[in-house]
């Protein structure tokens, strides 16, 4: 995984147990789950693209055991790694669609690619009353300081993530989200700032994850100014358009946070 921005776990976060509470299709790709119970009263919110380590069944009929370590350290990742692999949970990192405080509910945004992937198959099959954890991983999203300008890109892996840093961002910041989805029917209503617009990129689904949003940026008239960038996704889009904004933009290291999410 190729990343710039991953914090440091928050010093105070606990394995937290939670049940699912609902289930939907939101839109043609995309599954929510929401998750409730009495421990996400331990939740501390950060907003913005708030990630967690996320411990599933591995398949329907296991009986899973979530006495889990209370931190992912490498001691602790040691003991997850030494539990009896028929009865480990599945460990995975997702983002925080929405949390709320009362009633104590936390959605998460799955794309849906059906069993190819643990947590594809577990949220198709989710029920309510199913058990989780979760681990909070803190916030990756770290804006540049007096930036002219944001540039926010991802795909469907990555829309939860940049759904979540655009409802927290000052009102009054400008710039543009660049979010490439498989389907035109797969685009969110979002809570953007007025001055960031939002370009969706219906890939269709014969083409790589990636390849549309990176010729779309790349192929834009782009502000000029010092921009602050967040880039996710397939792990191509990441390292490629990072090196595209440094070579060729001009732009610093420093001014773009990016992960890959996954590989295809």
């Amino acid at each position: 995984m190729s990343s710039q921005g991953r914090p440091t776990p928050p010093k105070n976060a606990t394995m937290l147990v939670a049940e699912v509470i609902a289930a939907e299709r939101i839109t043609p790709t995309m599954m929510r789950i929401t998750l409730g119970g009495e421990a996400l009263a331990r939740f501390e919110p950060s907003g913005f693209d708030q990630w967690f380590r996320l411990f599933l069944p591995p398949r329907e009929d296991t009986d899973t055991n979530f006495d889990l370590p209370a931190k992912i350290n490498l001691l602790g990742y040691m003991q997850f790694l030494a539990m009896p692999k028929a009865t480990r949970p599945v460990m995975r990192n997702y983002t925080v669609r929405q949390f709320r405080a009362e009633p104590r509910e936390l959605d998460i945004d799955f794309v849906a690619h059906g069993d190819n992937g643990p947590a594809s198959r577990w949220a198709g099959a989710a029920r309510v009353g199913d058990t989780v954890a979760l681990l909070d991983q803190g916030v990756m999203f770290n804006p540049v300081d007096g930036a002219d300008w944001h540039l926010l890109v991802g795909d469907e892996s990555g829309l939860p993530a940049i759904a979540g840093i655009l409802r927290d961002m000052p009102r009054d910041s400008v710039g543009h989200a660049f979010i490439e989805i498989p389907d035109a029917a797969d685009a969110q209503a979002l809570d953007n700032p007025a001055g960031i617009e939002v370009h969706w990129l219906p890939r269709g689904h014969g083409g790589r994850p990636g390849t549309l949003a990176l010729s779309a940026v790349q192929g834009f008239d782009l502000p000029a100014g010092v921009v602050s960038a967040y880039v996710v996704g397939e792990q191509s889009l990441p390292t490629s358009l990072r090196r595209w904004l440094v070579n060729e933009r001009g732009v610093s290291k420093t001014n773009v946070t990016f992960c890959g999410f996954w590989r295809a």
